[in-house]
């Protein structure tokens, strides 16, 4: 049965999307990828790589040189189409009606040493691997569980966008681990979909950098992600192009909600989406061993909150 994820904000629960975890994966079929979006990259600093926050994207492609990302060719197009150097706004088009087929979020802890992820959960319940196997266990939350108190337990989103007309299968993967990006995808997607009368996958939207300055942020600039219609239109002119897209997929004969089924029978197989390949980098990039004092002090902060509310 589908179970509402819950994240909290301080002492707020915030209830963003619904997603069934109820079948551990054997074989999972994510999207298939060309590329990634960053917001940041790893670097090299006394000698341990780490990850390093920016505040425009850059588009790259599955492979590396150096210990650094390949740009993809869109990357430079996108600049110079936009004639900017800093990238904040990508058009995108979405591969799916459903909005959590597009993004998928849970608490999701890694194994650091091998990339395998080895607790995956919603807030409520977990898939987990033990020594006897995986089993299915509650999740309080990372700071209320004494497995992830150790610091490597956090909310982890992927978002499957399409950027350009080469392959309108093949999609870019934006992660991340921000709980400001994760919320406002979440909700915008559900907004989208239900103002367009669950035609999301014929928007033509854009994937834009906002920042702000929060209190546990210390009032420096954070920057975050989010979804929304093109520059160049106005909500309702990118309603009618959904409408017109839609009729003239159906009739050339597109079924899209068997591409919607297809996907959603591929996620069922279970949580555990990323291959052990994938997942080493991803604890590099979003688990580091070392975080900033901002950081540091953002998970005190939490942690002293969630205490105040248990009392």
């Amino acid at each position: 049965m589908p179970c509402v994820i819950t994240l909290w904000s301080n002492q707020t629960p915030v209830k963003l999307w619904q997603r069934s975890i109820d079948h551990l994966p054997t074989h999972s079929s994510p999207p298939p990828v060309l590329g990634r979006i960053s917001i940041g990259k790893v670097v090299e600093k006394n000698g341990k790589r780490l990850p390093e926050k920016d505040d425009e994207f850059t588009l790259t492609t599955q492979i590396q040189s150096k210990g650094q990302w390949l740009k993809h060719p869109l990357d430079e197009q996108l600049r110079q189409q936009q004639n900017t150097d800093k990238l904040r706004v990508i058009p995108i088009r979405l591969l799916f009606n459903q909005p959590d087929l597009n993004f998928r979020a849970q608490y999701t802890l890694f194994d650091r040493s091998s990339g395998r992820p080895m607790c995956v959960g919603n807030g409520e319940s977990c898939k987990r691997i033990t020594a006897n196997g995986v089993q299915s266990l509650p999740c309080p939350s990372p700071v209320a569980c004494e497995y992830g108190q150790a610091g490597y337990c956090k909310p982890y989103g992927r978002l499957n966008v399409v950027i350009g007309d080469e392959d309108e299968l093949g999609t870019f993967v934006f992660r991340t681990t921000g709980f400001n990006s994760i919320r406002t995808l979440a909700s915008r997607l559900n907004y989208f979909s239900a103002v367009s009368n669950q035609q999301l996958a014929c928007l033509p939207l854009a994937l834009r950098i906002r920042g702000k300055s929060t209190v546990q942020s210390f009032r420096q600039t954070i920057f975050y992600v989010d979804i929304t219609t093109r520059p160049e239109h106005s909500l309702e002119q990118t309603l009618a192009m959904a409408t017109e897209l839609n009729q003239q997929r159906q009739q050339a004969g597109f079924n899209q909600q068997a591409l919607d089924e297809a996907a959603k029978a591929g996620f069922a197989n279970g949580a555990f989406e990323d291959t052990e390949d994938e997942g080493l980098e991803v604890v590099e990039e979003f688990y580091p061993q070392e975080t900033s004092n901002i950081e540091s002090a953002q998970s005190a902060v939490g942690l002293l909150a969630d205490k105040l509310q248990a009392k």
